[in-house]
């Protein structure tokens, strides 16, 4: 087993601390592009804590992002913000709960394709409730949360997930998940709860992803299923994690930072293009770097670190 580096507790919180001042240091576009990064470095965090060890590839990503953004902008105006926040991972706790139940038993492609399916029924659903019952495609939403209070609850829902994602990998929890990657048949027969456990991070990863979406979703003042449900946020995380490697503690941090800055030029410099890119982009990483750039760069640095073996005085030539 490859080893995951440690980063000392006093340097982890020096860096949280500092990124805490960031809002103080930059202007608003600044805060802005700070608050998609931590999103997306939550998001890819979040979907390797199950996808990663379990290597079940999930594309639901958007349907809980958008069932956090939605909460919000159809209970804004009756609840407090800290519950709608409480709300809105209550409603993610039961649909990732109903959904493991009757999906966590396929694997391979076919999981693939149902939780692709699940993101697409779920905004389908959305819309048809927002026309035929409300009469409206979208909501407002008024509240009082400003960019800088968006970006710092981004930063502690970030810090949780990383810390989370650290404990359950060296517990035997974590060790119990990766057996279940390996080999399901094998953790079978080890005496391994599969559903339970299946179930358990699945559900805490879709919390997760919900509140991401519940705290972004001030920003946007106007929320409709277009928006919240963009299949992009689905793709987008996906490939982050396998940059970075899904495997790796680290890994969703190293994928999502360049590849949401490369995003964002992408975006304004070739806005029609964007989508072919972003797949090329997707093909590229799944065939150069299978396991993330963290496993590529610890493989190349051991072979240039390994010393060269020399033939032994008298040895045939």
């Amino acid at each position: 087993m490859s080893r995951i580096p440690r980063l000392p507790a006093l340097f982890f919180a020096l860096v949280i601390g500092a990124l805490a001042f960031v809002p103080y240091l930059v202007g608003p576009y600044g805060v802005t592009l700070m608050i998609g990064m931590l999103g997306y470095v939550t998001l890819a965090s979040a979907w390797a804590m199950f996808s990663g060890p379990t290597r079940y590839v999930s594309l639901a990503t958007v349907a809980f992002f958008g069932i956090g953004a939605y909460t919000v902008a159809v209970f804004s105006e009756s609840l407090s913000y800290p519950l709608l926040l409480l709300v809105a991972a209550a409603i993610g706790l039961v649909v990732a709960i109903v959904v493991g139940l009757s999906t966590l038993r396929l694997a391979g492609v076919y999981f693939v394709i149902f939780t692709f399916g699940l993101a697409e029924l779920v905004r389908q659903l959305v819309t048809w409730y927002e026309v035929n019952m409300t009469g409206t495609l979208g909501r407002y939403i008024f509240l009082p949360v400003t960019p800088e209070g968006i970006y710092w609850q981004l930063l502690a829902l970030a810090t949780v997930t990383f810390l989370l994602s650290f404990a359950i990998g060296r517990s035997r929890f974590g060790l119990a998940l990766k057996v279940i990657g390996d080999d399901e048949v094998v953790a079978r027969h080890c005496g391994i709860d599969i559903a339970r456990l299946k179930l358990a991070l699945f559900a805490l990863s879709s919390v997760i992803i919900t509140l991401v979406g519940a705290i972004q979703a001030p920003r946007w003042t106007y929320v409709e299923p277009s928006i919240a449900f963009n299949p992009t946020v689905s793709f987008l995380t996906l490939i982050m994690a396998l940059l970075g490697g899904a495997n790796r503690l680290y890994g969703p941090i190293f994928g999502a930072v360049p590849l949401f800055l490369l995003f964002e030029w992408l975006s304004a410099n070739f806005p029609n293009h964007y989508s072919i890119i972003l797949g090329l982009l997707f093909i590229a990483i799944v065939f150069v770097l299978p396991r993330g750039v963290l496993a590529f760069a610890e493989e190349h640095w051991s072979r240039w670190r390994r010393p060269a073996i020399k033939p032994a005085a008298g040895g045939a030539q």
